[in-house]
């Protein structure tokens, strides 16, 4: 590749050395030099430069007083330079671009894309007065491994040293990278003071591991780990936490989980979930998250799949729980099943067939074994403007009990109860103009007929083993059975009928939805669950009405209301009510309630402020028990290169005790983050949340309007 060397003033020979003089340039390749003096030797390839030096190759930038350099080795020294360095990562390779820049007392070349500097900064903040950098005695950038490395270093935030630290490293092109990772801070009232300092160790690009030392003021010192793991047939992960002696409760504590999931064959699968904790407190003192505080039960299953090419599947499972609060589950040793579906010329044929075999810790409790095949027969008739599906089946369900339920009951039970149905609907479209679009409005009546004969289904003779009384809603008002499981079928001779309604743009897609149905009952109920339940009375269900949609440009509404027609009152109601009109720019409104269970409030919002600030808020009230069972209130601050969150969270565990904890994040564009991200919190408590600083060019708040 040739050298080309340009200046106001050029003496020497082109083949020992040249010396350029005002407006020296050299170039090769796309590698450009400038400086006021310029000398280059062409056995050696070398050149040495002075006066204004500035390199520059892509959108790399290099500037200085001197410079010496061997153009192919790219080997040399740079005195006293400034830098900007930008990088995308390969073609076919994970990451992100990732530009910074700063300035040395020298730069080494160690050949291309290498670069080791002395007495250095680092930062991906605009020049000249970074709001952070990292200073270093030495920083070198590896642009063939993507990987930057600093010693002896301190990050400074606003003019203020935040921390030391010997020896670090990050990546370059925004990828997963070997080193310690940035501390979290946080405090709690449960915990107190919470420093926890990870290290990351990519082993593979299909492997890595956590390792994550945590140190609590109230509780102790625990080490905690994660380790994953990506194959083309398995994938996996494995987390644990030991906290050797908690100085508040005394004793060891710990917490272990396993994912496993593997794929045999293209027909045969398998997974493997195990959890496991030490004390039924473990998550309620040690975890800052309502929804693992609220975890009762704790899923142990492996699974053995078979996914027929044609129409039918096959699952073995073993599965148990540990018990945190509530009522123990049975455990299915194993479960076996198979279930197919097939359509023919004459209609589709459905099976479900399953064995069970039912075991208890409690050995008061009735174990056994159950079997079911549940054969069915349908013939859909479909066009475009209606549907009618015909169905019959048969289920049978054989126990084999270890101790009859009662005193003086069977051990042996066989029951076979014919289940037939028909549901039929209608469409019906009309062309709408609203606001100057055009629309489609749709009209879908629907009937549901189910007649299920009565089968004497004892509490005292049959068992509970998983059944449970289905939740009442759009849902289950089209369903067969009135219980979950296998162990209850209930009577019916009931017709449901409701309506459905949609408003539909020129692409189809959906902008409101509104539902009305009700149930309406020929016979009386004479199978229950247990003998604490009450028999259905009346010939009519509760009325289910439900309506979504948007009412203008950024607003969005919500409504399910269940009413009572028989004692005329509201059973359930949910309403909610969204505003976004830009990303990190959202107001939400929920409000739920239960007859007799629940009446409550839910808020949260995210809003700028101005000068770059967002306010953060969600406020959950029980107006029923009145107490709050949930607040946050936090503030962001986007600074473009580096972006600050605080946050607070309390929220109830149960109704004598509360959990209270602060986040603390300060976030740099492309190093690391430091303190504890309340991120992944503040997007699952409010509802739109936007991530600050991924907001588009367009600025929501500040010059905008």
């Amino acid at each position: 590749m040739p050298t080309e060397v340009e200046a106001d003033r050029v003496s020497g020979q082109t083949d020992t050395e040249i010396v350029a003089e005002g407006d020296a340039r050299l170039s090769r390749g796309d590698l450009r030099l400038n400086a006021e003096r310029l000398i280059y030797r062409d056995p050696s390839d070398e050149v040495e430069a002075s006066g204004n030096v500035e390199l520059r190759r892509g959108e790399d930038r290099i500037a200085g007083p001197s410079l010496k350099l061997n153009v192919e080795a790219r080997t040399g020294e740079f005195a006293a330079p400034e830098y900007h360095i930008s990088r995308r990562p390969e073609p076919g390779r994970s990451g992100r671009e990732i530009s910074g820049g700063g300035a040395a007392d020298k730069l080494a070349f160690e050949g291309p894309d290498r670069y080791r500097f002395f007495g250095a900064t680092w930062s991906t903040c605009p020049a000249p007065d970074p709001d952070w950098y990292l200073r270093a005695d030495e920083l070198s950038l590896d642009y063939n491994t993507e990987v930057g490395e600093a010693r002896h270093s301190t990050l400074v935030f606003k003019d203020v040293p935040l921390f030391y630290m010997p020896w670090v490293e990050f990546p370059l092109v925004g990828q997963r990278q070997s080193g310690l990772l940035a501390p979290t801070v946080g405090q709690s009232n449960k915990t107190g003071f919470d420093l926890t300092q990870p290290y990351y160790w990519n082993i593979a690009p299909n492997l890595d591991a956590t390792f994550v030392p945590r140190f609590m003021s109230r509780r102790g010192l625990q080490l905690g780990g994660e380790f994953r793991y990506l194959q083309p047939s398995f994938a996996g992960e494995i987390r644990a936490e030991y906290l050797h002696n908690d100085d508040v409760r005394g004793g060891s504590r710990g917490a272990a989980s396993l994912r496993h999931a593997q794929r045999f064959s293209p027909t045969l699968s398998g997974g493997l979930v195990l959890n496991r904790i030490s004390d039924d407190e473990y998550f309620e003192d040690l975890s800052s998250r309502l929804a693992v505080t609220s975890q009762s039960h704790l899923l142990n299953q492996a699974r053995l799949g078979y996914q027929s090419a044609e129409w039918w599947r096959a699952e073995a499972l073993l599965q148990g729980y540990q018990t945190i609060e509530g009522a123990e589950p049975y455990r299915m040793l194993p479960r076996l099943s198979v279930l197919g579906s097939r359509d023919y010329a004459f209609g589709q044929i459905d099976f479900h067939g399953e064995f069970t075999a039912f075991d208890h810790p409690d050995s008061t409790r009735t174990q056994g074994s159950r079997t079911v095949l549940y054969p069915s027969y349908a013939y859909p008739l479909r066009s475009t403007a209606f549907r009618l599906t015909p169905r019959i089946g048969l289920h049978m369900t054989h126990y084999d009990l270890d101790e009859p339920v009662s005193a003086g009951a069977r051990t042996t039970l066989t029951r076979a109860v014919p289940i037939t149905s028909i549901d039929g609907q209608l469409t019906f479209e009309r062309d709408l103009q609203w606001g100057g679009r055009s629309l489609v409005q749709t009209l879908e009546p629907r009937l549901y007929y189910l007649y299920v004969p009565f089968h004497a289904q004892d509490p005292d003779e049959y068992p509970v083993f998983d059944s449970a009384a289905y939740d009442f809603n759009f849902t289950q008002i089209f369903q067969p059975n009135l219980y979950s499981g296998q162990d209850r079928i209930a009577n019916a001779d009931q017709l449901t009928a409701a309506v459905t309604s949609r408003i539909l743009d020129e692409s189809g897609a959906e902008l409101m939805r509104a539902a009305i149905g009700q149930r309406y009952y020929f016979d009386e109920q004479r199978v229950r669950l247990n003998n604490a339940e009450a028999l259905r009375t009346g010939k009519r269900a509760d009325v289910l009405a439900s309506f979504s949609g948007r009412l203008a440009q950024h607003l969005r509404a919500g409504a399910d209301w269940q009413y009572n027609p028989r004692d005329h009152w509201t059973e359930r109601m949910n309403l909610s009510l969204r505003y976004q009109p830009a990303v990190a720019k959202v107001l939400n409104a929920g409000f739920r309630y239960t007859r007799d269970v629940l009446r409550d409030l839910d808020l949260s919002a995210q809003w700028p402020l101005g000068g770059r600030w967002y306010g953060v808020a969600r406020y959950t009230r029980s107006l029923r028990e009145h107490r709050v069972t949930e607040a946050i209130g936090g503030l962001e601050y986007d600074g473009g290169c580096w972006v600050f969150r605080v946050a607070m969270h309390r929220f109830a565990t149960n109704a004598d005790d509360a959990t209270q904890a602060i986040f603390l994040q300060l976030e740099l564009g492309g190093l690391a983050s430091v303190g504890s991200s309340p991120v992944n919190l503040l997007r699952r408590s409010v509802r739109g949340y936007g991530n600050i600083n991924d907001l588009p060019d367009d600025p929501v708040f500040g010059s905008a309007p």
